[in-house]
């Protein structure tokens, strides 16, 4: 095991995991709003609606996320600036980077799609007649009644998928951006060393994940403490 590299290039390890987590909060985010709103239409008496999400989260479920992240940045990179944002010791291109977080995005929205649809179908459907039955509308009775009580259902998966944009925002090396794996790839160009880099890389995004986990995991237990009451 050689570890020399450490002293001279831990800051791109340090830089590189805060832009996978920057890059995940984001996207998790983006990916949470899309989810709602494909739910919604996915559970809507409209057709149409029910047919373009179905179609769009089973094209985004059905194909490799890779492909789709070349694709769609072969197809948006001429949108965004290739302005450089430096992060630390990366250089960071928001024309790479905006791209990918939007291919990200529109993947993980299919998936919080799905998430959110079962946690809304699991609510005992007494829960709706009672609230039609008190004079609220279809859109009233699903944001007074039916959501408060999905969101117990939607939060564990939601976080899990949270964990899965972590070790998936590593593709993103595949066209530029600067994160953890790519950082682990500068040092072994600059170091010549092959291995020691990814398994330090591999480590973090162990951690990352590992944390988070446990996080949701006491989260989760302090919400069901909640309801309990």
């Amino acid at each position: 095991m050689n570890f020399s590299f450490l002293p001279k290039y831990y800051m791109y390890f340090i830089d590189g995991a805060s832009v996978t987590i920057l890059i995940s909060i984001i996207t998790i985010i983006c990916g949470t709003i899309l989810g709602g709103i494909l739910a919604l239409m996915k559970l809507s008496k409209n057709r149409i609606l029910r047919l373009l999400a179905n179609l769009y989260i089973e094209i985004l479920r059905g194909t490799p996320m890779l492909i789709q992240i070349l694709i769609g940045f072969g197809l948006l990179q001429g949108i965004f600036p290739s302005l450089t944002l430096n992060f630390g010791v990366l250089a960071i291109d928001l024309g790479r980077l905006i791209p990918g977080m939007i291919v990200l995005s529109l993947n993980s929205g299919a998936y919080v799609a799905e998430i959110v649809r079962g946690g809304i179908v699991a609510v005992n459907f007494g829960q709706q007649e009672a609230a039609y039955s008190l004079g609220l509308r279809p859109f009233q009775a699903m944001r007074y009644v039916i959501l408060p009580q999905a969101i117990r259902n939607i939060l564990p998966a939601l976080g899990n998928e949270f964990i899965i944009l972590i070790k998936d925002s590593s593709l993103l090396s595949s066209i530029g951006i600067y994160e953890l794996l790519s950082s682990s790839q500068i040092i072994i160009s600059r170091s010549f060393i092959p291995l020691e880099p990814l398994y330090i890389a591999a480590g973090i995004y162990f951690i990352l994940t590992f944390i988070t986990s446990r996080l949701l995991n006491l989260f989760e237990k302090k919400l069901g403490k909640g309801y309990r009451r």
